[in-house]
């Protein structure tokens, strides 16, 4: 394949990452992935350093790289000091969410991936300040997917905002790590919830359905909620987990009956494809990344809001379509194995997609 840029070299590389997130301070699910994907390009003989205003996360394999920031305008003055590094060393220089005004060609091959887009969540998100950052930061991704050597979007419906980017790699959750038998299932029809009580993901909405509808036609039925922001007293049947662990997440899924994420905008949601790695029937709002993970809900329920607590009764209690649903899931989950995913960003440095 040609094309305009020197591709990175044969062998082991030296790669760059650029993350403002990372799971040891943010539940961002950027940080998350760009852990994932650090680990296992470090897994496989390549030396990566992220560079990050996170402290190190627990876990990692590879090189941490610390740029300690304090007070506000925090995204951008990191874009400003990130800008100043000597990155002349690196084979590959890879930005995940904002691009940081990496510019100028410090590297032979420089990689943007876009994780959803800042325009489409400045429509959702609330409050003035928050849709100006928002609006700001999403010019800079369109100057970035025209200033670096290849773009990478996570879903092809997020396009919308930059329609010249043709490069799809979805976001890769790890197979082995959440693949379940079915013998971990919980005893009691168990919905899980990953994701915060506020804002954008609406726990707090789900909250209130299960407890006036699903709780009163399924009474044995119980909420598990993976979020760190919710009220400290709950109507009964729904447990705060808090933060957890890696291994304590995959748990949580393989003992769930269904997972629920009715979030009002997602570019991809990393936890609809660790649900489907668990072989868990999915629910989710009709946003764009749930429509892409689902196969426009192929592989999953896509539910109103209005509807969100017809549907889980009707999962609950059917066993039959649970069943039929599990094994989609697990079908779904093979094109979202970040073995196949880092293949493909593999290809990409080296200039072959």
């Amino acid at each position: 394949m040609t094309s305009r840029f020197d591709a990175a070299p044969a062998g082991p590389l030296r790669i760059a990452m650029i993350s403002y997130y990372l799971p040891s301070e943010s539940k961002i699910g950027v940080g998350y992935q760009v852990h994932e994907l650090a680990n296992e390009l470090a897994r496989r003989g390549h030396h990566v350093d992220v560079f990050s205003p996170c402290r190190p996360s627990p876990g990692s394999v590879y090189h941490h790289v610390h740029i300690p920031l304090t007070g506000r305008l925090r995204t951008f003055r990191f874009a400003m000091i990130m800008r100043r590094q000597d990155l002349s060393s690196y084979d590959v220089l890879h930005a995940h969410g904002e691009d940081y005004w990496m510019w100028r060609r410090r590297v032979p091959m420089h990689v943007r991936t876009l994780h959803g887009s800042c325009f489409e969540e400045a429509i959702h998100i609330r409050g003035l300040w928050q849709k100006l950052r928002m609006v700001m930061l999403g010019l800079s991704e369109v100057l970035a997917s025209i200033v670096a050597d290849r773009t990478v979007l996570i879903s092809p419906q997020t396009r919308r905002w930059t329609p010249w980017v043709r490069t799809v790699i979805p976001n890769g959750v790890s197979i082995s790590r959440f693949a379940s038998d079915g013998n971990e299932q919980a005893g009691r029809p168990t919905v899980l919830f990953v994701g915060t009580w506020k804002q954008r993901k609406r726990g707090a909405e789900l909250a209130r359905i299960f407890a006036e509808q699903v709780k009163v036609e399924v009474p044995e039925s119980q909420l598990r909620m993976v979020t760190q922001d919710a009220p400290e007293h709950l109507p009964e049947g729904i447990v705060v987990l808090g933060r957890l662990s890696d291994d304590e997440l995959a748990a949580e899924y393989r003992r769930a009956w269904v997972f629920c994420l009715p979030s009002l905008y997602e570019g991809f949601g990393i936890p609809y494809a660790e649900a489907m790695a668990a072989g868990i029937p999915v629910v989710a709002s009709p946003n764009i990344g749930a429509r892409f993970v689902t196969a426009e809900g192929r592989f999953g329920e896509l539910s109103s809001m209005a509807d969100l607590g017809a549907t889980l009764v009707d999962l609950l209690k059917s066993d039959d379509r649970r069943a039929e649903l599990a094994r989609a899931s697990r079908i779904r989950a093979q094109e979202f194995d970040l073995v196949g995913v880092v293949d493909r960003y593999e290809r990409v440095y080296r200039g072959e997609l």
